[in-house]
């Protein structure tokens, strides 16, 4: 029988972007705090993408041993184990080895819990809830980026304040969201439903599972126009990786490093409270126009919308207006995550409409990877490129890297009814 999803969709999917956030983002504003470079922070902190790059390889596994329920439950316990491993490791002297090293781990568990929980979702629900749940289940993953790059981030600003050692108040933070972890992992033992089609699927041999496992590449890597669709996957979102690694550093470093001073507090404010709110709606704006005129129709304007906002940064680290014009740093945050937001519509809404057919999941998982590779290559030596040249001609250059993001989707072909909603749907 299918479960009704209320008790239980929100805070999967809210659990499933926790890590994420704390992973990819909390993590540079700490490392920034504590003294780390930009260099070191955007190439090292990229490859933590690369557990959501490979996870492909190993989605079968999730699907052949135990069921989607146990994965879900046994990710979140050992993922609330890895952020107390994260806390415990920086108040040592090796703690940006060992804390990197914990949250590599919490990567590819929350790479596997994102594959359970897709998995279970499509299992624990029937298609009419399924589709009822897809806007809940987003809001809630993106409250959890509110949560982590927002809420958490101010606290730790305000406790930073208040003690003479940041490294406290950050290990503070990470005993929190493991605690988090503890206490979702609880929740989830009570409340998850036991579909009939959760089940481990004893009939299916080794040989079975090698033969379908190459099927879903060969099929993929053969599919008509996939040099183009490849090319957009990897570039479309150029700029935005080497700036996404970034961010939080130039509002952090003090105006005499060219960044704008801002505090840990004001950054949780700007970026990840006021920034997110603009990401969502840009995302939700997307979402409606899309499926008025079709992806095909708001494509470019999306694609021009990714382009043109990253210029807030270029105004910002020209004009620095610091903590003293707190109001202005909000309003370019705003407008360059709304436009952010708006722009990754068209993104996967392609990768949707490049996954279609027979195997639909594992393409549409392979997709995402590939996803992740083009936001992991770019990322490692946007920090090193910075330091080099300036955070003003940096921005710069992300602005003329946005010409491969207009070229590619020039490029690719999509049906002009593909997005758009049905009449009477």
């Amino acid at each position: 029988m299918k479960s009704k999803g209320w008790a239980w969709v929100p805070t999967l999917y809210f659990a499933e972007g926790l890590p994420y956030v704390a992973v990819m983002t909390v993590s540079t504003i700490m490392y920034k705090r504590l003294g780390i470079s930009n260099s070191e922070i955007a190439f090292y902190t990229a490859w933590l993408y690369l557990p959501w790059v490979i996870k492909p390889f190993w989605s079968p596994i999730v699907d052949i041993l135990s069921t989607r329920r146990r994965w879900v439950i046994a990710m979140q316990w050992l993922i609330a184990a890895g952020f107390g491993s994260v806390a415990l490791a920086l108040p040592t002297s090796i703690f940006f080895s060992a804390s990197l090293c914990a949250f590599w781990i919490v990567a590819f568990l929350s790479a596997t819990h994102d594959i359970a929980a897709d998995g279970f979702y499509m299992l624990g629900l029937n298609e009419n809830r399924q589709s009822f749940f897809v806007g809940i289940r987003s809001l809630f993953y993106r409250l959890a980026l509110v949560v982590g790059q927002g809420a958490l981030v101010v606290f730790a600003g305000y406790l930073e304040a208040r003690s003479s050692s940041a490294n406290s108040a950050w290990m503070l933070i990470f005993f929190m969201i493991s605690g988090a972890f503890l206490l979702l992992a609880l929740y989830h033992s009570a409340v998850l439903p036991h579909p009939e089609a959760d089940r481990r699927r004893d009939t299916r041999t080794v040989s079975d599972v090698v033969r379908e496992f190459g099927a879903t590449f060969r099929t993929f890597f053969t599919r008509k126009g996939i040099g183009i669709a490849l090319a957009f996957m990897l570039l479309y979102r150029f700029p935005e990786a080497q700036l996404l690694k970034l961010i939080s550093p130039f509002l952090l470093d003090s105006p005499q490093a060219g960044g704008l001073g801002l505090t840990t507090m004001q950054v949780g404010i700007a970026y990840g409270t006021v920034g997110t709110i603009g990401l969502m709606l840009g995302g939700i704006g997307g979402g409606i126009l899309a499926a008025a005129g079709g992806l095909r129709r708001w494509l470019m304007p999306m694609a021009w919308s990714m382009s043109l906002t990253c210029l807030t940064f270029v105004y910002l680290s020209f004009h620095a207006p610091g903590s003293d014009s707190f109001a202005v740093v909000n309003i370019c945050i705003f407008l360059e995550q709304l436009g952010y937001g708006f722009g990754g519509t068209a993104y996967m809404l392609y990768l949707m409409y490049f996954s279609e057919g027979e195997w639909k999941t594992s393409h549409y998982a392979m997709c995402t990877g590939i996803m992740a590779l083009g936001m992991m290559l770019p990322g490692m030596a946007a920090g090193w490129l910075q330091e080099t040249i300036g955070y003003g001609p940096f921005f710069i250059w992300t602005c003329v890297c946005c010409a491969l993001t207009i070229l590619v989707s020039s490029l690719v072909k999509v049906p002009a009814d593909y997005g758009r909603a049905k009449r009477g749907s």
